[in-house]
């Protein structure tokens, strides 16, 4: 089904023409007709399946045939600063040909550029709860002509404790408006929440809550701790890995910055994205990573639904996630609108039970890579592989060419600088 079957506006179809879009995703081909008929609507579709456009196209059509005000007609709440700007950027991409204005609002930036643009009229705003409300409660804010509340990411929102500021933004609202929520997972308190101003609501699900997206490819690295900064830079300083985009997830901020530390040390270029960078650093990473100035990216999971960059090859986990579901969002940067992707986990054996928790919520027995030619100080067989792989450690009969990492590379032990190469300026 090509976009202009879905009955959008011409100027909006330039639009999507001008970014490359041929045809809708399920979520957007199951999502936009409800949304232009004015239905309230609760969707679960998983990471990097397209739910932004899903809600950003036909608000802006609704917007096209409305008469246009000063105020906000549209706002948009997301759980943290990369979501509410990746709508804002879809926004200004999507609305090339149409006479609509948005801006992100969020915290951790100084608050006036915001209020100076809110003031000069913008149909669409994006925000961060905490801040929306300081712009509320400054009265920068009118929502009298608000039709569009949207929840993007509403599960996440949940986890991050939002609940209680939901709650008070959405008794600031017009009470007649059209109401909503994307999101990944919809759990029960998700459903509680619709139930207090969701109205007869379409309820649609793409695909099971607790699938990966299918152009995935899994790996799990059994490794000592020890040992696990160094299996990692054999890795990322493989053959395979020359023309790579690379995320890497670690647990903790304390983490991320010493892993961050040891990998620039081995001439590997890098940004780093965390809670207690700045928004100035985190954008700034974000956009050198995006123009493949860097080609890794470590970052915690406060970017695992904030990241939407084009073709990412590569998602590691060097701690694998203590919560199963985050397992999906990681490897949700990856393989995105049905791209393909490499999802890698280094596990040691303390994290083995959430590795197995991971396997249960998704369904699957995720395959065991050894390196051949790495020095293993303890031979990582504290894993039970299947066994057609005991003859083939690195597990080849799994990747596709592009993803295999179990090729032998070098002499081993510590990636010298002949393999460091591919990741340094």
């Amino acid at each position: 089904m090509p976009f202009k079957e879905l009955g959008l506006h011409s100027n909006i179809l330039k639009g999507i023409e001008l970014m490359g879009f041929s045809q809708p995703t399920p979520i957007q081909k199951e999502a936009i007709p409800h949304i232009l008929a004015g239905r309230d609507l609760i969707a679960s579709a998983q990471t990097g399946t397209g739910k932004t456009a899903a809600f950003v196209l036909p608000i802006l059509h609704r917007l096209m045939n409305q008469d246009k005000t000063k105020n906000v007609r549209a706002l948009v709440l997301a759980p943290t600063r990369e979501l509410a700007l990746q709508s804002t950027q879809q926004l200004e991409k999507l609305s090339t040909y149409v006479n609509l204005r948005g801006c992100a609002v969020f915290g951790g930036v100084p608050i006036d550029p915001q209020k100076r643009a809110i003031a000069q009229g913008v149909d669409i705003i994006s925000a961060t709860p905490g801040r929306l409300l300081d712009h509320i409660y400054q009265g920068h804010i009118n929502f009298r002509d608000l039709k569009v509340l949207v929840l993007d990411e509403a599960d996440r929102m949940m986890d991050m404790g939002f609940l209680p500021d939901i709650k008070r933004i959405v008794s600031l609202l017009p009470p007649t408006r059209q109401n909503l929520i994307f999101s990944a997972t919809i759990p029960e308190e998700i459903m509680s929440l619709a139930r207090t101003f969701v109205h007869d609501p379409v309820r649609i699900q793409i695909s099971p809550k607790t699938t990966t997206a299918a152009g995935i490819r899994h790996a799990v690295y059994p490794v000592s701790h020890e040992q696990k900064t160094d299996l990692l830079l054999k890795i990322l300083c493989s053959e395979d890995m020359r023309d790579s985009s690379v995320i890497i997830f670690v647990r903790t901020k304390h983490g991320a910055d010493k892993l961050a530390r040891t990998l620039q040390r081995t001439g590997i270029t890098l940004g780093v994205i965390h809670g207690d960078r700045s928004q100035g650093q985190r954008l700034q990473a974000l956009d050198r990573f995006k123009a493949r100035k860097f080609q890794v990216l470590v970052a915690t999971d406060v970017a695992a639904r904030g990241i939407d960059v084009k073709d990412v090859s590569h998602v590691i986990n060097f701690d694998v996630p203590h919560a199963p579901g985050d397992y999906i969002h990681r490897s949700g940067r990856t393989a995105r609108v049905e791209a393909t992707g490499d999802a890698f986990t280094l596990v040691t054996p303390e994290e083995e039970d959430f590795l197995k928790d991971i396997e249960q919520l998704i369904n699957q027995r995720l395959p065991r890579v050894v390196l051949p030619d790495f020095p293993y100080r303890k031979a990582p067989m504290h894993f039970s592989r299947p066994a057609g792989d005991r003859h083939r450690p690195h597990g080849r009969k799994h990747f596709p060419p592009r993803g295999g990492q179990g090729r032998p590379q070098g002499s081993g032990g510590h990636p010298g600088r002949h393999e460091r190469k591919h990741f340094a300026k």
